[in-house]
C-alpha cells in the first residue's frame, strides 16, 4: 500500500480495522447516538469511546428512523429535542482531534438537507472518514458516491442474512472501509445468540469481500465477540453502549470488557 493510500479516509477505516487482527481479537466499532444523553457531554463521551474502540461511529438522530431499536430511538428522540442536527455534529467534530476513524450513520434527508457539497466540504474538515446511509439503496447510490470519491470518502453498505448471493457479491463489491454485516434481520437493539447459521453467513461474506467485514445488531457481550472472533474482522456494537451512557457509567471502560483474551 502506497503512502498516499494510506492517507486516505477509506485506507484509515482499513487499517483501524485490520490493526486490531493484529492483536489476535476483532476491532471495535463504537456506536453512540450524537448529543446524548446531553449535548454538553458529547465531547467528553466522545473521547471515551475513542480511547478504546479502533472506529467510532456517530449516529445523526433522525425523526423517522426504520431500523433503529427502541435504545436508540430513545436517545435520538432526546437528541433532537436538544437542538443536535448533522451541522452541530460537524462543528463538534471540527473541535475534537480524535485520532480513529469517525463514521457517520445518517439517513439520507439529513446529508440532503446540507447538500452534497457542503456535506463532503464539511466532513472532511472534520475529518470524518466516511458515511453508512441505511435508507438509501445501493442502486440508487451513484450520486452520493460521486460526491464523496473526490474526498475519499466511504460509503459502508450494508448486507443481512436474508441478502440474495448476486446482491450479496455486488454490495461487497461496491462497499468502502468495511462490509457492514447485520446479523439478524428486523430492528437492532435485541441480543444475538450467534447461531451457526449466522457465523456460516458471516463466513459467506467475508469470503466474497475483499475489504474487513464487522458485525453488527445486536452484540452486547464479550461471550458474543469471541464467537464471532474467528468469522469477521470487527463487532460494531450500539444499542447496549448508548445504555451505558443513559447509566452514566464510563463508556471506555465498558467497551474494555467486551475485548476476549488475545490469542
Amino acid at each position: 500500500m502506497s503512502a498516499a493510500l494510506a492517507n486516505t479516509p477509506i485506507e484509515r477505516i482499513v487499517l483501524a480495522l485490520r490493526g486490531a487482527a493484529k492483536q489476535g481479537q476483532p476491532a471495535l466499532v463504537a456506536f453512540l447516538t450524537a448529543g446524548y444523553p446531553s449535548r454538553a457531554q458529547f465531547r467528553e463521551h466522545l473521547s471515551a469511546v475513542a480511547s478504546e474502540a479502533e472506529v467510532v461511529e456517530i449516529g445523526v438522530p433522525f425523526t423517522d428512523p426504520m431500523a433503529d431499536g427502541v435504545t436508540i430511538q430513545r436517545a435520538s428522540r432526546a437528541a433532537l429535542a436538544q437542538g443536535v442536527s448533522l451541522r452541530w455534529i460537524l462543528g463538534e467534530l471540527s473541535a475534537m482531534r480524535l485520532g480513529v476513524p469517525v463514521i457517520l450513520m445518517s439517513y439520507l434527508n439529513p446529508l440532503l438537507a446540507l447538500g452534497l457539497e457542503a456535506l463532503c466540504r464539511d466532513a472532511a474538515a472534520a475529518e470524518v472518514a466516511g458515511f453508512i446511509v441505511p435508507d438509501l439503496p445501493v442502486d440508487e447510490s451513484d450520486e452520493l458516491r460521486a460526491a464523496l470519491d473526490p474526498h475519499g470518502l466511504a460509503l459502508i453498505q450494508m448486507v443481512t442474512p436474508v441478502t440474495s448471493a448476486e446482491r450479496l457479491a455486488r454490495l461487497c463489491d461496491t462497499s468502502q472501509g468495511f462490509v457492514y454485516a447485520v446479523t439478524m434481520t428486523g430492528t437492532t437493539g435485541r441480543s444475538v445468540a450467534v447461531p451457526q447459521s449466522v457465523l456460516d453467513y458471516l463466513d459467506r461474506v467475508r469470503a466474497r469481500a475483499r475489504i474487513p467485514v464487522c458485525a453488527g445488531f445486536g452484540i452486547r457481550s464479550r461471550d458474543q465477540v469471541a464467537r464471532l472472533a474467528d468469522h469477521v474482522d470487527g463487532v460494531i456494537v450500539g444499542s447496549a453502549l448508548v445504555e451505558v451512557l443513559e447509566r452514566d457509567a464510563d463508556p471506555g471502560e465498558w467497551l474494555a470488557t467486551l475485548r476476549p483474551a488475545a490469542r
